[in-house]
């Protein structure tokens, strides 16, 4: 899992245009979640930031908008950023360019004010990126993918996973969702507490400038 818990270099270079990590010499990170919005668990994660005084980025996908429109707009009202996560949440390997496009559009439909967007599944061909920032949305991969959503890890394993790979300008990937929940519930807290004593702090993907050269 090390490969994908942290995106090598070589993988990186294929994607130019696409964010893997920020550049900043601050201890600042940016805490994401997909998969979002699902009722009980994305109003917990919005708590737990609070109570932490940290802020987050929820790439949401658009069936769970439709599905859940009172957690949606309780996610926007409680000032963290919603991004998108297409519609569907199909992998692109499953669609053609043309579905895979139209995915990406429904999603916005719901979520019109998203100014990132991240693959499902981290699934993207290199040649699709420029057809997708045409949108006027960036591409967010991650520098460190938490592995909250594998029933095979402990929530102790979720927790270094972070700890260990966190470095100033991360993107941290969690997952608000249900098959998330055993180990988010544990691991979440425990990274903030640690961030907390390890002087990082925390800043909305927005922040950032799409169009400069980024990691």
């Amino acid at each position: 899992m090390n490969w994908i818990t942290k995106p090598p270099l070589l993988l990186r270079l294929f994607y130019p245009s696409v964010l893997w990590r920020c550049k900043t010499s601050k201890k600042e990170v940016f805490l994401t979640f997909d998969d979002g919005p699902v009722p009980g668990v994305t109003p917990w994660v919005l708590d737990i930031l609070t109570n932490y005084g940290a802020c987050g980025t929820f790439f949401c996908v658009g069936d769970n908008i439709r599905k859940y429109p009172g957690v949606f707009s309780q996610l926007v009202n409680s000032g963290n950023e919603a991004a998108t996560h297409g519609f569907s949440h199909k992998p692109g390997n499953r669609l053609g360019i043309e579905s895979y496009l139209k995915d990406i559009d429904l999603g916005l439909q719901y979520n019109a004010k998203a100014r990132w967007f991240r693959p499902p599944h981290g699934f993207i061909y290199p040649w699709w990126v420029s057809h997708i920032r045409a949108k006027g949305v960036g591409i967010a991969m991650w520098d460190v993918l938490s592995g909250d959503y594998d029933r095979n890890l402990s929530p102790d394993k979720v927790i270094q996973n972070v700890i260990k790979h966190i470095r100033p300008g991360s993107l941290i990937v969690f997952h608000d969702s249900l098959k998330a929940w055993p180990n988010l519930k544990i691991a979440l807290p425990a990274v903030l507490d640690w961030m907390s004593k390890n002087g990082y702090t925390t800043n909305f993907l927005s922040s950032i400038n799409q169009n400069k050269r980024i990691l």
